[in-house]
């Protein structure tokens, strides 16, 4: 954060973007519309795009279709192995290392993995008004904006994607909200009656079979007939739509009896009698087959629209025609839930929050305007390209020191000019990608880095390095990441390590902390001894400075910061008390040390409700001071 009073901070930033964005001028040339339809934890072998090995089980007939009007990508990549900091960063086109959000269910203080013993970083809950989003960047280039669906940038009012440049804003879960007791998955499904709020379809839809040679019906979904609303709302002015999916994200059910009953027959397992975990290996859940299909649909709805809709700016063309669509998912497949299996992203290694393949390697097709049709492209994209490429497709223009920050590359070579190779700005072409996930236990936390046919992955926690080859002369070689050939190949290692290091250093990743209670290393004995033990911790309510002292002759402290605890305001506009629980999280702002290392202090702003103290030590202990409340 830029400063102690980050409230203050918020609100300034805010006003500026405002007025900046008044003051911009429309431009007069006709713009293409923008759709990024963004799936929840659909891995990359969950459709039928990327068939390797044995077919997708799940028929997802309308991203085949689009696949033939577009460029379908095989080595795509999301920015993380889970759901927020990948959203936050194809909202900013920022590093999860940059914009911080590295993971699930920030703003809480860090404490001890309960297996690993060791301390995960503190990462923000998701993004700020400080951060500049591709819907502000539209819109300040005349752009209508709509978020449709799941958010997961950041729980306050002042985090909501309405205070993030989105115009229109609808995030309900739609048909994706599961049953409540004393329903269950087994016997909560839509009906034609009127009264219900999942009401099935009179219009009928894929599969098309014996039994139902017209297709099937579909339960209402909110976010389906939002996207659609937002379209037919604002197709006489561009349009920028985030349709961000809550499907195919836990909890595994349908609403749709008679597409279960489809995938019952398709997988030949009998229709569910009682609510209890499908355990069954590979693709055989057939829950998830319909949430899949559903999403398809959903999909499916988007499209036919866009086909059949004369564009008001553009006359003789459809919606279609003068619109581009980003599909992809937001991290790989999600293959368990406990003891559910839902879906098995093999060939690839492992799923969700892995760095490996099955992890972070998704579906991505892109479609519009002079992009090729039926068209597959090998070469390296990663979800941070979508900001710089929009830009660049829209005629965009935004403030240098936004620009200038994108971590992703502009890849409109590759979609508009068949360029085989995504280059920089200055025609280097595309090294390398690279990820960081400090969190969770041993196998979960690493970073990694893919350049050409390899990839590395370095343990945060041990230090050590795997590498694997996952293709050889353009062919299939071991993308299943079974054969580490680390000390066959040391100066490839030794290659890819400096550049994942270099990143690290260059981005100030945060790396896990060891935990005083809970090392389990016994050599770590002295080094406990000497971690730094605070002796005074005082608050003084008139001036608001919080200050704590360290004892004399112990280890030195590396890193310093103070968490506070902020909310959202308890009254509204007109001064009402606002009932019900208010969302808060803790964010992190800077201390001033002394130049003996021993007193660090700042001033707590008013909007605090608490604060703590964060020390690292130089063996990597966190000391934190006690939790004050009472300010």
């Amino acid at each position: 954060m830029k400063n102690n009073n980050i409230l203050v901070a918020f609100v300034l930033v805010t006003l500026f973007s405002s007025n900046y964005i008044n003051s911009q001028k429309k431009d007069n040339l006709i713009q293409p519309n923008i759709i990024i339809f963004y799936a929840d934890d659909l891995g990359w072998q969950d459709v039928q795009l990327n068939d390797l090995d044995e077919p997708c089980a799940w028929e997802t007939p309308n991203i085949a279709k689009l696949a033939k009007e577009s460029i379908n990508f095989t080595n795509a990549y999301s920015a993380a192995p889970t759901c927020a900091p990948s959203r936050c960063s194809i909202l900013t086109g920022l590093h999860p290392a940059k914009t911080g959000v590295t993971n699930v269910a920030g703003g809480t203080i860090p404490k001890p993995n309960k297996r690993s013993g060791n301390i995960s970083p503190f990462f923000p809950e998701g993004l700020t008004p400080e951060h500049f989003t591709i819907a502000e960047a539209l819109k300040m280039n005349g752009y209508k904006t709509g978020h449709v669906g799941k958010w997961h940038a950041g729980g306050l009012e002042i985090q909501s994607s309405k205070n993030q440049g989105f115009d229109f804003v609808h995030e309900s879960r739609g048909a994706h909200i599961g049953p409540k007791a004393p329903d269950n998955r087994v016997n909560s499904f839509a009906t034609h009656d009127k009264g219900d709020k999942y009401r099935l379809s009179d219009e009928k839809y894929y599969p098309f079979t014996k039994e139902s040679p017209n297709g099937i019906s579909y339960p209402k979904d909110e976010v389906t007939e939002n996207a659609l609303k937002f379209i037919n709302d604002n197709k006489k002015e561009p349009f920028f739509l985030y349709l961000a999916h809550w499907m195919v994200h836990y909890p595994i059910h349908t609403k749709n009896k008679e597409l279960l009953q489809y995938y019952c027959d398709k997988l030949g397992v009998d229709f569910p009698k009682e609510d209890i975990p499908i355990t069954t290996g590979g693709q055989n859940n057939p829950y998830f087959g319909a949430m899949v299909t559903t999403l398809d649909w959903s999909l499916g709805r988007v499209i036919d629209l866009l086909k059949k809709t004369d564009d008001p700016r553009n006359p003789g063309k459809k919606l279609y025609e003068t619109t581009y669509i980003f599909f992809s998912s937001d991290n790989g497949g999600a293959e368990s839930r406990g003891t559910e299996i839902m879906s098995d992203n093999a060939p690839l290694d492992k799923g969700k929050k892995y760095t490996e393949e099955g992890g972070i390697r998704v579906p991505m097709l892109v479609s519009g305007p002079n992009i090729p049709k039926e068209k597959t492209q090998d070469v390296l994209i990663n979800q941070l390209d979508y900001f710089p490429t929009i830009l660049n497709l829209t005629n965009s223009k935004i403030p240098a020191n936004y620009s200038a920050d994108l971590d992703g590359l502009d890849i409109s070579g590759v979609l508009l000019n068949n360029e085989t190779v995504v280059k920089k700005a200055n025609g280097a072409p595309r090294e390398d990608l690279w990820w960081h996930y400090p969190y969770d236990n041993d196998s979960e936390n690493q970073s990694a880095i893919r350049a050409g046919d390899y990839k590395l992955y370095k343990n945060l926690l041990n230090g050590t390095y795997v590498l694997h080859r996952l293709y050889k002369d353009g062919k299939r070689f071991d993308i299943e990441e079974k054969h580490d050939i680390a000390q066959q190949e040391p100066k490839i290692v030794k290659d890819l390590s400096a550049r994942l290091e270099k990143y690290l250093k260059d981005y100030d990743a945060k790396l896990p902390y060891k935990s005083i209670a809970d090392t389990k290393d016994a050599s770590e004995k002295v080094n406990i001894t000497a971690v730094p033990k605070i002796v005074t911790d005082s608050f003084d309510a008139n001036s608001r400075k919080a200050s704590i002292q360290l004892e004399k002759g112990k280890s030195k402290v590396i890193e310093s910061y103070a968490l506070i605890k902020i909310g959202d305001p308890a009254v509204d506009k007109n001064g009402n008390k606002i009932r019900g629980k208010l969302a808060t999280t803790y964010i992190k702002v800077p201390v001033v040390t002394t130049s003996n290392g021993l007193d660090y202090t700042f001033n707590v702003p008013k909007e605090a409700q608490e604060y703590i103290f964060i020390l690292i030590d130089e063996n990597r202990f966190m000391v934190k001071s006690k939790l004050n409340k009472k300010i």
